[in-house]
């Protein structure tokens, strides 16, 4: 069982004269390199890049006194002692497999954070999962602030968690996102309390198989001190808190949109109640909020409200504040974002769904759609998908690079169901899109971007995809 309690940086590495490596550059490199060399460190920074920012990245921290080799990412600086990558590097990488030979340790941002943490350092609350991730921390976040508490979302959000554990702004506890990325790379972390939201492949060509990836996720559990968080609807998330290493003391808590059993967070009549963080919990429930206060009140979002207010309620904060966080929350643009009502038809952006798991949660929140798909399909398969979501669609028009594969599925699992097939990735596509959409749509119906795919192929990311659906709506609206 690790000790999960908080211990001084000198205990844990002293960096003076010891000879670094900082795997890549980009948002988490230029600031490890920086913080490494601050500490005494001799920091060599590889890159497998050579580009103009590279090139820029690199002046700025050549200036420093760091060594910086671009264009050579897969060879290990001889005398390395210690590798930092960025999360995004594969574990099978040639720099990698020389490490492991030469008995050489590698460690990610996050695990470079908690071994920086000083010995009052705020304790963290961890959310990881396929799907939900920055929506629950956030809510999270919001809940802990209205219990007073001074909290932020870091990680893989907002803030970094070398800004935050480094910076001058002292913190009660953080509310920390973590992929599956960042946790491959930090071995010795150990939160007060974690939940994994959910598991469905995703990332499978970076983790090699979906064993590993959940082996992955799971981490985050281990050295838990209170609660490890789990999803009852999910069984592999409950297999997961089975297969941890956690303190003495640390419960299983589930959630579930169901009525809860004893040690869970649910639903009951539109309530969400808590049996887990209650005095005589066989018999006892407390009420925390209504599912009117979760925005917006679609399932996997109130399951995103329970695991938050779970992780919340693992730290001792008091159900009004739980009502108070989940009101006070706004979510993030592109996740099931109400655009419009034309025709009595609603127009609802949820670009954010890039997977199947994600856009499967989105089509079970509306009864009858007209469903906007198709993009990078990242290994993915669409037959599940269509096959539970078939009864809801009204129509479906396909756009991007793999949505053949959508248009394959659908004519297996849902014939019926007219498709609009638009070979284009102009910048006029989307209003097609629309325009099609509209066409199929019947009053009461919903039209739903929900893509199950990557944005890449059209778009720079997804929030561009998102912006050019509302500007399209928009522009039928007008």
């Amino acid at each position: 069982m690790g000790s999960g309690q908080v211990t001084s940086t000198s205990e844990l590495f002293d960096f003076k004269g010891k000879h670094v490596t900082v795997a890549g550059l980009g948002v988490s490199g230029v600031p490890a390199a920086r913080v490494l060399h601050a500490r005494g460190a001799i920091v060599t920074v590889v890159n497998d890049g050579d580009d103009a920012r590279a090139r820029e990245q690199a002046a700025g921290l050549e200036a420093l006194g760091i060594t910086v080799r671009l264009g050579d990412g897969a060879s290990l600086p001889e005398g390395t002692e210690l590798i930092v990558t960025a999360p995004g590097w594969k574990p099978d990488k040639p720099l990698f497999l020389a490490a492991e030979k030469a008995g050489v340790p590698v460690w990610g941002d996050v695990e470079l954070a908690w071994r920086l943490r000083g010995p009052d350092a705020a304790p963290w609350l961890a959310v990881t999962g396929t799907n939900g991730k920055t929506t629950t921390v956030q809510m999270l976040a919001s809940i802990l602030k209205a219990a007073g508490l001074r909290t932020a979302a870091v990680g893989n959000i907002g803030v970094s968690l070398l800004d935050a554990v480094l910076g001058e702004e002292t913190y009660d506890v953080l509310a920390v996102e973590l992929s599956s990325y960042q946790l491959h790379w930090a071995p010795s972390l150990r939160a007060h309390s974690a939940a994994v939201l959910n598991l469905a492949p995703d990332h499978l060509d970076w983790h090699g198989s979906m064993e590993a990836y959940a082996r992955d996720k799971g981490r985050v559990y281990e050295g838990n001190r209170v609660a490890c968080v789990y999803n009852v609807e999910d069984k592999a998330t409950e297999d997961l808190v089975r297969e941890a290493d956690v303190e003495e003391g640390c419960r299983a808590v589930g959630f579930t949109l169901g009525t809860p059993a004893p040690s869970q967070l649910g639903v009951v009549d539109g309530i969400l109640v808590d049996r887990a963080f209650v005095e005589n919990r066989q018999k006892n429930a407390q009420e925390l909020a209504e599912v009117s206060d979760v925005n917006p009140p679609a399932p996997h979002n109130i399951a995103n409200a329970l695991a938050a207010a779970a992780l919340a309620r693992a730290f001792g904060v008091p159900a009004r504040a739980v009502r108070e966080g989940l009101r006070a929350f706004r979510p993030d643009a592109h996740r099931i974002a109400h655009i419009a009502d034309i025709d009595s038809v609603a127009y609802v952006d949820d670009s954010k769904a890039t997977n199947t798991h994600a856009a499967e949660a989105s089509l079970v929140s509306y009864e009858s759609i007209v469903w906007i798909a198709g993009g990078l399909a990242k290994g993915a398969t669409f037959d599940e998908l269509v096959a539970k979501s078939a009864k809801r669609l009204r129509g479906a028009v396909l756009i991007g690079a793999d949505r053949a594969l959508i248009r394959e599925a659908l004519a297996r699992h849902a014939p019926e169901v007219p498709v609009v097939d638009l070979d284009r990735t102009d910048t006029g596509a989307m209003l097609q899109a629309v325009t099609e959409a509209k066409r199929l749509a019947q009053p009461g119906d919903t039209v739903l971007l929900a893509p199950a795919c990557a944005s890449m192929d059209m778009f720079t990311n997804y929030n561009q995809r998102g912006d050019a659906f509302a500007a399209a709506v928009r522009e039928l609206e007008a």
